[in-house]
């Protein structure tokens, strides 16, 4: 409140969340959130992209309280209050916000870090599993949560985009893999209308995300953001577009500061180790590990820089191991990507991605009829996804674009996993999203 007592002007200016005093004040508020989930098993990755989301729910809180307190500087003539005059004031917005309002947060947030671990494991099988939706199965259960009970589908179903818990404030349920032959798949139309009567009173849609695909404890849309939050990419490229809302502008200032200040500046230091030996060739955007196998440096090389001209982002060749025997991996292990087990070969990694790309080369496809070009790229992708998440593909031209488009995006839309995959076609980059 010190900082927002040295405003002047008529209206709160959006670059006071950049004041020190209010960065730590967000600091400390995101701090509590993520002490949440503090003893909760996860990947790093996954522990930084929920404290990440932490601390942008935070700073638009905290963009709300300050507008809320805004008024309050300024006394019944219109002349600014004494200090302690102005914070007794005020106490009652901090009480709703630091104390009422906290509490609930803090259990959401803990809430979804739980369940987004629990995504996490899923993924290790799920081709093994059913996922079954299950209440607390006490007296305390909501009705809209009771109809949920029990449901059962795939997980690469679109009922866990929306329906995975947790569902609301407090909510405590949960979901479990269950056997595939001991428990029958609930009919998706009846598992969309359970799921429809269960968030029935959430008229705005927040509670309709998944944290562990979404990688988030919050929404994008919640009690601090516009219902347009929903649909933003990382960039906001549909929020800025709106300049009278000045919570766009807030969200703007807020996920400014977490990039400079909350996540590690470059990116791929945290996921690439010994980066600062990676070798730099002529553009400056095409990085090569120190043991990238060179058999496949010329082909990997050349997708390598299709990929950053397309893209206009740095792409790192990652090293291969070439040999099972124990001492090479443990050699080559400590270069390996973090948290990639070290007999995988992941190809690239891209400033900004998530997760690693592995290229491959369709050109050596002989041709034939539309049942072939779909097995061929079929083929392809199963072999770069026992490698890496993305994929970039080189595909000739004997294979039809009607085909490529359909195969692809039937592909991604059997995956519970967000993917991306890149394609070089008739000179042409592609990038198909789930």
């Amino acid at each position: 409140m010190k900082a927002l007592f040295r405003e002047e002007g008529a209206s709160l200016r959006i670059e006071l969340l950049e004041d020190p005093d209010v960065v730590g004040f967000i600091d400390e508020h995101a701090a509590v959130l993520d002490s949440g989930f503090e003893q909760v098993e996860m990947s790093d990755r996954m522990r930084s992209r929920l404290q990440e989301s932490d601390w942008i729910f935070s700073g638009m809180k905290t963009f709300h309280e300050l507008n809320e307190a805004f008024p309050s500087l300024l006394d019944e003539s219109g002349h600014k209050k004494p200090f302690e005059r102005f914070l007794n004031d005020v106490q009652s917005i901090d009480e709703t916000y630091n104390r009422n309002y906290l509490r609930a947060e803090y259990n959401f947030a803990g809430a979804s870090a739980e369940m987004a671990a629990r995504w996490e494991e899923f993924t290790k099988d799920e081709d093994d599993y059913y996922l079954q939706y299950r209440t607390a199965g006490d007296d305390h259960v909501r009705p809209e949560h009771a109809a949920l009970h029990g449901v059962t589908r795939p997980m690469n179903d679109h009922f866990w985009d929306t329906y995975y818990p947790p569902n609301g404030w407090n909510c405590r349920c949960t979901v479990v893999q269950v056997l595939k032959d001991k428990f029958p798949a609930t009919d998706h139309a009846e598992a969309m209308q359970r799921g429809r009567q269960a968030l029935a009173k959430d008229k705005k849609g927040m509670f309709a995300f998944n944290p562990g695909k979404q990688g988030k404890t919050f929404p994008d849309y919640n009690p601090y953001t516009i219902s347009k939050c929903r649909t933003c990419t990382r960039k906001l490229s549909l929020a800025k577009d709106i300049p009278e809302n000045q919570l766009c502008e807030g969200c703007l200032t807020v996920r400014s500061e977490v990039k400079s200040e909350t996540i590690v500046i470059d990116e791929a230091k945290r996921i690439i180790p010994h980066i600062d030996e990676y070798i730099s060739h002529e553009s400056g955007m095409v990085m090569q590990s120190p043991r990238h196998g060179k058999g496949e440096l010329s082909e990997n090389l050349d997708l390598a820089k299709r990929v950053s001209t397309l893209l206009g982002k740095k792409v790192y060749l990652l090293p291969r191991i070439d040999s099972d025997t124990e001492d090479q991996i443990r050699e080559r292990a400590e270069y390996m990507p973090s948290g990639v087990f070290p007999r995988k070969n992941p190809d690239f990694y891209i400033d900004g991605f998530e997760d690693f790309f592995e290229g491959k080369s369709l050109l050596n496809f002989e041709g034939g009829d539309n049942k072939r070009q779909k097995q061929c790229i079929e083929n392809h992708y199963k072999a770069a996804k026992e490698q890496a998440i993305n994929m970039v593909f080189d595909v000739p031209t004997n294979i039809s674009r009607d085909c490529l488009d359909k195969t692809i995006r039937n592909i991604l839309s059997r995956t519970s996993k967000e993917r991306t995959i890149i394609v070089f076609y008739n000179g042409e980059g592609l990038v198909y999203k789930k």
